[in-house]
């Protein structure tokens, strides 16, 4: 540390410590405790070793300045604090009072002067990296990209090349909360171009694009910029990443996914975070296929038996549901008992819950493709079976609902009712829990009259005016429902479910369908391939007289996610077209998997089509 720098902090020192030192020498001194040593002569001491001395090039006007301004800034003056030592920093070119200087400058809350004072220390020391990386937070603290991009020039310029990629890698993460991420995206896009251009620097660059594009909803250029990546840097897998969060909103980046796989086929990693990502996506029949895949590599993995469940249960496939879910059970229960004393003390502790909870979420799944098959009785044995806390609003949904199949709607709903409810989310999930079996029970009246009394609460809450809305539609008040997915749409821009609804039903009425097909179309740019949005699509071009582009979409719905109502859609779109013979077998296979769907139903009894 220079001489100056020592003598500054000394003199902080010293000022802070001198009151308490003058009180230390002027107290009077308590005796000595048992066993003390006695006191030893000042002139019996030996000497301390000598230090080397060090002669400071600071002067007394400069002392006298730096007491100053400490002194201005301990009495709450930190504006005039803030002068006289950004002077004295200028004067000396010293570092350690450039970086005092900002600090005063954000302890006061005032950017603008952090800002001229870490532009001062960069103009006055130009190699200092710390000055150029102070300057650079700052902008971003300040909210002003478009000043970042010629001091990271600057700085990447000073920067060793092997480090310089580390300097752009870390650009996102400043501007994680900004509030304007178009503003930044173009603001640093030119910067990341030039360094997209340089060897060394080339793959980050094009990351770091691809992110800031991403975050801005920028989805094609980010697209653009995964697939750059991926191309000239094949080893690398955080193309892959990206490429699955696009996924949701650019179905082209799939391409890039399933090609890696093709050729490494043994990428579990990939493969398993593909497969999550298709779910997510509404899409569980492609999700199972890779699953199934994951389950003949890897027989041994838990993990992989239970999504493979839980993705047959949601494609109405009891049997195979029960089939993997087994298996899993079967691996779950075959893990080696605690064999170490600190696993044996944590079972003992109750603290090893891994195999517990794993087991319940087991039974669970088990219960529900159980209940799906009709064998109400064995679903029951088997939620008897899970040891879960009280008041589990899961389990006691699922017994809700086999008590509703069973004709005691009632017992059901007082099961529910019966939940505790500590915090307003909990209230929320039960009247949540309590629509969805009415609404499974077909008593819409009641639905909607409990979700009324909610909203009535919680007027702001758009999932709840949204399931209110969808009970509106059932009862065939259909402006109060259009009213109602308005709102949702008001309160909650993105909801795309309230877009597509909205959408769905005039297509379903034959009304308005070039508007009808915009807010489907504004749904599908929230939530690009969702089978459920594309569906309707195929819906309203059904409706517009489309026969062929109808066929497609509904197709790839279907593909995606075999539900009983789009294979009602797409059935009904075959027979329109002349091909009944291949209309009747997707009728009679969604029939096989939900004999209860009404839509189904409705749609086969139209045409009269015999289950």
């Amino acid at each position: 540390m220079p001489a100056l720098v020592r003598h500054h902090w000394w003199l902080c020192a010293a000022l802070a410590l001198s009151g308490a030192a003058h009180a230390q020498t002027s107290a009077p001194q308590p005796p000595a405790g048992p066993g003390a040593s006695a006191p030893v002569a000042a002139d019996a001491a030996e000497p301390a070793a000598s230090a080397p001395v060090v002669n400071s090039d600071i002067d007394a006007p400069l002392f006298y300045q730096l007491l100053i301004g400490e002194l201005e800034l301990q009495g709450g003056q930190p504006g005039v604090a803030y002068q006289v030592m950004l002077d004295a920093a200028r004067r000396t070119g010293d570092e350690e009072l450039f970086r005092r200087v900002v600090q005063i400058a954000l302890q006061a809350r005032a950017g603008d002067q952090a800002v001229i004072a870490a532009r001062a220390w960069r103009d006055a020391v130009p190699t200092s990296l710390e000055a150029h990386r102070t300057l650079i937070q700052l902008f971003a603290l300040l909210n002003r990209p478009a000043e970042i991009a010629p001091v990271m020039r600057s700085l990447l310029a000073i920067t060793p090349p092997d480090a310089r990629a580390g300097l752009l890698a870390g650009l996102p993460g400043l501007f994680q909360r900004n509030p304007e991420p178009v503003r930044v995206q173009e603001a640093l896009e030119p910067l990341l171009r030039e360094a997209a251009a340089r060897p060394e620097t080339r793959f980050v660059a094009l990351m770091v694009l691809a992110r800031l594009a991403q975050v801005a909803g920028n989805y094609e250029s980010a697209l653009i910029q995964t697939r750059a990546a991926a191309k000239d840097f094949p080893d690398r897998d955080e193309p892959l990443a990206m490429a699955l969060e696009l996924l949701p909103h650019r179905p082209e980046a799939e391409a890039l996914i399933t090609a890696e796989l093709q050729a490494h086929p043994d990428k579990q990693s990939l493969r398993i975070a593909y497969g999550r990502a298709l779910a997510r996506a509404q899409r569980p029949a492609d999700a199972a296929r890779e699953f199934r895949i994951l389950t003949q590599e890897s027989p041994d993995i838990a993990g992989h038996w239970l999504a493979l469940g839980s993705l047959e249960l949601d494609l109405q496939h009891p049997d195979a549901a029960e089939a993997a879910l087994q298996r899993y059970m079967a691996l779950v229960g075959s893990r080696p008992p605690p064999t170490t004393l600190a696993e044996r003390a944590a079972e003992a502790a109750g603290l090893n819950q891994g195999d517990k909870e794993a087991r319940q979420q087991g039974q669970l799944l088990l219960a529900q493709a159980a209940e799906m098959r009709g064998d109400f009785k064995a679903a029951e044995a088997l939620l008897a079976q899970i040891d879960a806390a009280p008041g589990n609003l899961d389990i006691a949904y699922r017994r809700a609902s086999l008590l509703g199949r069973q004709g005691k709607l009632d017992q059901g709903l007082k099961l529910l009712q019966a939940l505790p409810v500590e915090r307003d989310q909990d209230r929320r999930a039960r009247v949540l829990a309590e629509s969805q079996l009415l609404r499974e029970n077909r008593q819409w009246q009641a639905a909607y009259d409990l979700l009324g009394k909610a909203v009535a609460q919680s007027p702001e809450d758009a999932d709840l005016i949204y399931e209110q809305s969808m009970m509106a539609e059932k009862l065939g008040r259909a402006q109060e429902m259009e009213a109602l997915l308005q709102k949702v749409i008001e309160l909650k821009p993105q909801h795309y479910h309230a877009y597509n609804a909205l959408g769905y039903s005039l297509a379903d009425r034959n009304e308005r369908l070039v508007e009808a097909r915009d807010l489907i179309s504004k749904a599908l740019s929230f939530a690009p391939g969702e089978p459920f949005i594309v569906d309707s699509m195929g819906w309203v071009e059904f409706r517009l007289g489309r026969l062929g582009e109808a066929e497609r979409l509904l197709r790839q719905a279907y593909g995606s996610r075999p539900d009983p109502e789009i294979a009602a859609h797409l059935g009904e779109v075959l027979w329109a077209a002349g091909r009944q013979d291949e209309a009747r077998r997707i009728f009679a296979d969604a029939s096989r998997r939900d004999p209860r769907n009404e839509a189904l139903q409705a749609t086969m009894q139209r045409l009269q089509v015999r289950p």
